[in-house]
């Protein structure tokens, strides 16, 4: 008998469903829970009516934006599952679940066009360590061999796709599956449980290839099974268990079964399969690295603001147990207190008096708590064992009411969004005074502003952010401005003579005086200096000026009507004629653009970048990642706006970039017209 798995791992287990958009995860959280009598029946995703449409905005774009929370019982264990959105846009919903869950479902289908988004998952899980099962969705659609579609799906897995179950066929239907370690085939029947059947003898030969293959990696990692394979000892099927789920825990396989969620065909071996193969919550634990002893350590999942029950914080209890009105303590040693202690199956909750290790469940009213952080009932907290840390933004929106007193309203409601979503960026630019709000595609702030105005009733508009353009100047000029100016009484008296000249680009603003004589008092040169400042946060084309070096060379005063003030209107009196002469222009920021994309994408992502005025810098296979390229280009800040919009269309919704600054490029012509123009000043 085997024992490298220690046996089945009994306790509350949590799984996360993952994988690429519209392969199935919905349908089979559905399947799921109506398979073990979460729910009186399984409801198809267009119906607009399973668990995880109960947002408006998944039932708008017909699909998941927001991780949902289901718990249930299968055969005395309780699993909490969270379906997690498919699209690259609201990825980050799964990185908080992934870090606390026991195991993951993959679910995928024989596309070959999902296989760059299948691939996203499967590294971000290897750099989790968290264990995965693969589920492999839409069989009865399936025109390929299940081994052919492994082959085609491999290059997407770091770990090896281990197939434990292949279809049975009928007249070309698959109409069941043959499970290989059991050597039993199964009959499928529409929303019900299988009937166990002989295996078909015109399929025996196929099982039986089958099955060694599924045991020669099996033996890899087992040379006790290795050596039986290579006398040709049938090694005892309980054996075959315990390698199977030693495997799935080490993270040395992804095992593959196979199924139809739409149908809830192949989701009892998947639920057993959870039940007997898959880590428990100590294994978690020694993943995240929790402390040992008796104090209480919760980690923080998800972030929910609910219309009548305020705010609740998904929980994985991953030591001691927990009740209504425990204190809990961050890492800060704030202290909160727990009120309401509740299970989840969707938007629909039930209280529970209290919570125990292993446990997934909503805690009610942590204020101060955010989405990834650890709490423990040890005075003082411990540190966080999760660190989130979103991708950058590449799609941005500058947002504003259209009602000027919905200002804090609109305030107060994205900063509950930005705890439900941390991968949300809000900003406020202070050269063009907008509210900028930044996030991972068109789509995830299309939602966001949904929200705002359906959820919160908060009416509200959106626009490019402005470009921060600056500008500089062509020429050296030397320049009188006097202020003069007589009221009755003390009057106001300025005279500088100020030298402007052009500086390298990258050199900001030099400020200089070589007065002799006295004849501009110190005490007023940093006036003057001041006034220069005050001019240069707009020239002569409406922008802030750089590169710019201007020294005092000469000047004059009155002895009563000087005054602070008044140098400093001499000295914009001065810079406004003087840099009208200097041959002002425009300059843009250029970026450094980063972008990852499939290699089979790459002639078309090159393509575009010559469109939006950038320039090539090259290209190279992503190292460690097969079927990837990088390639690194600069770009006008001003043609990146909607950038992500046009990679994510060339590559079936998975290419992202990174973006930094390069550099300030002169912009002239129609461009600049442009942009003088949207800026308010001629041109």
């Amino acid at each position: 008998m085997g024992n490298r798995a220690g046996g089945r791992r009994t306790g509350p287990k949590c799984i996360a469903i993952v994988g690429p958009f519209s392969s199935g995860k919905t349908t089979l959280l559905e399947a799921i829970l109506a398979r073990t009598g979460a729910i009186p029946r399984q409801n198809p995703v267009s119906s607009g009516n399973t668990v995880s449409d109960h947002s408006a905005e998944a039932r708008a774009h017909a699909m998941s934006v927001e991780a949902t929370v289901a718990t249930t019982e299968f055969m005395g264990d309780t699993m909490t599952f969270i379906d997690c959105p498919g699209s690259i846009e609201f990825a980050f919903e799964a990185e908080p679940v992934l870090a606390a869950c026991d195991v993951a479902v993959v679910v995928a289908e024989a596309d070959e066009k999902k296989i760059p988004a299948l691939q996203l998952i499967m590294r971000r899980l290897d750099e989790l360590r968290v264990p995965r099962i693969l589920f492999l969705n839409k069989i009865d659609k399936s025109i390929a061999g299940v081994r052919e579609t492994l082959k085609m799906l491999q290059p997407a897995s770091t770990l090896p796709l281990l197939l434990r179950q292949i279809p049975l066929r009928k007249d070309g239907a698959v109409i069941g599956s043959i499970d290989l370690a059991l050597e039993r085939a199964y009959i499928y029947r529409e929303y019900a449980k299988s009937e166990v059947a002989e295996i078909p003898g015109d399929d025996k030969a196929r099982e039986i290839e089958a099955r060694f293959s599924m045991l020669e990696t099996l033996a890899d990692h087992d040379d006790h099974l290795m050596e039986q394979l290579l006398e040709e000892i049938e090694p005892p099927k309980d054996a075959i268990f315990d390698d199977l789920a030693a495997d799935l825990r080490d993270g040395a396989v992804t095992p593959v079964l196979i199924g139809t969620a739409e149908k809830g065909n192949g989701v009892l071996r998947l639920l057993k399969a959870i039940r007997h193969d898959a880590p428990d919550i100590e294994a978690t634990r020694r993943r995240l690295g929790a402390p040992e002893g008796n104090a209480t350590v919760v980690q923080v999942m998800k972030t929910i603001h609910t219309a009548h029950g305020g705010k609740l914080s998904v929980s994985r209890i991953l030591s001691g147990q927990i009740a209504d009105g425990s204190e809990l303590y961050l890492s800060n040693g704030e202290v909160n207190k727990v009120s309401g202690i509740y299970r989840m199956l969707g938007k629909d909750q039930s209280k529970l008096p209290s919570a125990a290790i292993g446990d997934t469940v909503a805690l009610g009213k942590l204020d101060d708590v955010r989405t990834g952080q650890t709490l423990t009932s040890a005075k003082g907290g411990i540190a966080s064992l999760v660190e989130l840390s979103p991708p950058q933004s590449v799609y941005a929106f500058a947002l504003r009411p259209k009602e000027r007193k919905d200002d804090v309203k609109m305030s107060a409601a994205i900063q509950r969004l930005a705890e439900e979503d941390p991968s949300l960026n809000l900003h406020h630019n202070q050269d063009s005074a907008e509210t900028i709000l930044s996030g991972h595609g068109e789509m995830h702030l299309r939602v966001v502003r949904e929200r705002l105005e359906g959820k919160n009733q908060i009416p509200v508009e959106g626009h490019a952010p402005a470009v921060p353009y600056r500008e500089t100047i062509r020429k050296p000029v030397e320049q009188r401005g006097r202020h003069k100016k007589q009221s009755g009484g003390h009057g106001q008296f300025g005279d500088v003579v100020l030298q402007i000249k052009p500086l390298a680009r990258g050199s900001g603003f030099q400020f200089t005086d070589t007065i002799t004589g006295g004849v501009v008092p110190k005490t007023y040169i940093q006036s003057v200096e001041t006034g220069i400042r005050d001019y240069l946060k707009s020239g002569p084309l409406g922008f802030p000026v750089v590169d710019v070096a201007v020294n005092l060379s000469d000047g004059s005063y009155h002895a009563v009507d000087s005054s602070d003030m008044a140098f400093q209107m001499a000295a914009k009196l001065a810079m406004k004629e003087g840099m009208a002469a200097c041959s002002p222009v425009l300059l843009e920021p250029v970026m450094k653009v980063v972008i990852l994309t499939p290699s089979d994408a790459t002639a078309k992502i090159i393509a575009l970048i010559p469109q939006r005025r950038g320039q090539i810098l090259g290209y190279d296979a992503r190292e460690g990642w097969p079927g990837w390229d990088v390639v690194e280009a600069t770009m006008p800040q001003a043609e990146i706006g909607d950038l992500i919009i046009e990679l994510r269309s060339a590559t079936a919704g998975v290419a992202t970039y990174s973006a930094s600054f390069s550099h300030m490029s002169e912009l002239t012509g129609r461009l600049a017209d442009d942009a003088m123009n949207a800026n308010g000043k001629a041109a």
